[in-house]
């Protein structure tokens, strides 16, 4: 038992699990401080108002590094030398995003959200959001790329740290602060993060250059990316924004804080995939059919912690109300019917990044952008007719399908792919 526990540990990637896992943890356990006291001190009708401008703004947010942040991941962990190109192509992409989505997202939100949210608030959002919380998530892919994954963590904690902070003082400040009074405060716990995890990318790992010609060559697969995160974003978050126009702010708010549990309960899924990222383009440098074989030594751990949170969240949802008041009473019901959904998620997300491994993200934006389109037409129905309770159908539905079809797909690409080189063979 000792030897192999020493070679688990040995493990390059076990290491950086483990590092995702205590950087997310600690992010997890911060969060959810934060998240208690906000929802708190807010109320559900001021919460729903500030995640209705939260969820517009995430839409487009992928958009803001047009996928070049991925890119970084997939060049330098197969060239080390490549970063500072990658590094600088990244921020540049960053920033000339960002200026064109703020403006976008300004014009967007005069006719999604309804007009008690003020447009001060989605600006604050936009800034934090476009700008400064996507240039942390650069800086953690830079160390990602590298397999530095403590620095990674530790960006994520500092982020985390910061906005706990920012919560508590606009509970000492307000007894009850307005959604804009937080949208400031939250935009700040966004900048301050960002500037130092730039400063400690250049220390640590080098100073960025830029490279226009190989901007223009990346275009393209950089839009993949962004797409399906956009796309992806769609399906998990537009429902908030719809709820707030179509509903009430009320479901908004009980629906948002299930939401907010269970993307939170599934970060030990989550780090595990950030950690093996770097090893799926390896492997996928070889073909689907190695990703593939890659992702499944990885995907039963995926699936043993998602049925755990199936079984705890069933049994610990009543809890709910007593830690976030009885102002969310309703919430325990959406959350026993979400508890499905890591269990759903950990089987696309495995998939779909052996996809992109492989060098098919084009086709998992595809299959992610028809999952989306999917997702907004039935909450168009859903929604108006059953509030919040329609968004937790559309939700399970539409990540059901996305694991269906990206199963699929990659068991056929698994089929074509070795065939594809045989004729190639004998033709030459």
């Amino acid at each position: 038992m000792k030897q192999r526990l020493q070679e688990m540990f040995s493990s390059t990637m076990a290491r950086n699990t483990l590092w995702v896992l205590l950087g997310q943890g600690s992010r997890l356990v911060i969060q959810g401080g934060y998240f208690i006291v906000i929802a708190r001190v807010l109320g559900v009708n001021n919460y729903g108002s500030f995640v209705g401008a939260v969820a517009l703004v995430a839409i487009l947010s992928p958009f803001a590094t047009l996928g070049f942040g991925n890119l970084l991941v997939k060049n330098v962990s197969r060239d080390r030398e490549a970063f500072s190109e990658s590094w600088g192509n990244t921020l540049l992409m960053t920033v000339v995003s960002g200026s064109i989505l703020l403006v976008l997202v300004m014009t967007l939100a005069r006719f999604v959200l309804p007009p008690t949210i003020p447009s001060q608030l989605v600006f604050a959002v936009a800034i934090s959001d476009l700008f400064a919380a996507r240039l942390t998530d650069a800086a953690g892919q830079a160390f990602q790329s590298v397999e530095q994954v403590r620095w990674m963590a530790n960006i994520l904690i500092l982020l985390s740290v910061v906005r706990f902070i920012a919560a508590v003082a606009v509970a000492f400040v307000w007894k009850h602060p307005t959604p804009l009074q937080w949208g400031y405060f939250y935009c700040g716990s966004s900048v301050i993060p960002a500037a130092i995890s730039l400063l400690l990318v250049s220390k640590r790992l080098g100073m960025p250059s830029i490279n226009l010609r190989k901007i223009y060559g990346e275009m393209t697969e950089g839009f993949y990316f962004s797409t399906g995160l956009s796309a992806q974003t769609i399906y998990n978050d537009l429902d908030k924004a719809m709820l707030a126009r179509y509903s009430t702010l009320d479901a908004t708010g009980l629906y948002a804080a299930a939401y907010r549990i269970i993307d939170v309960s599934y970060t030990p899924v989550r780090s595990l995939l950030y950690a093996a990222s770097p090893g799926f383009f390896r492997a996928g440098h070889a073909g689907i059919g190695s990703s593939v074989a890659y992702m499944k030594r990885l995907l039963p751990k995926g699936l043993i912690y998602s049925f755990l949170i199936l079984v705890g969240l069933q049994l610990l949802a009543p809890v709910v109300p007593h830690v976030l008041g009885q102002e969310y009473a309703r919430s325990v019901e959406a959350l026993r019917w979400l508890a499905v959904l890591p269990l759903i998620r950990t089987v696309h997300s495995f998939y779909s990044d052996a996809l992109t491994g492989a060098g098919h993200q084009g086709i998992r934006m595809g299959l992610q952008v028809f999952v989306a389109v999917f997702n907004i037409v039935i909450n168009l129905w859903v929604i108006p007719a059953y509030s919040w309770r329609g968004a937790v159908f559309s939700s399970l539905a539409s990540d059901a399908l996305l694991a269906i079809i990206v199963f699929a797909t990659a068991a056929i690409m698994c089929r074509i792919e070795p065939a594809r080189t045989v004729t190639s063979a004998e033709s030459s």
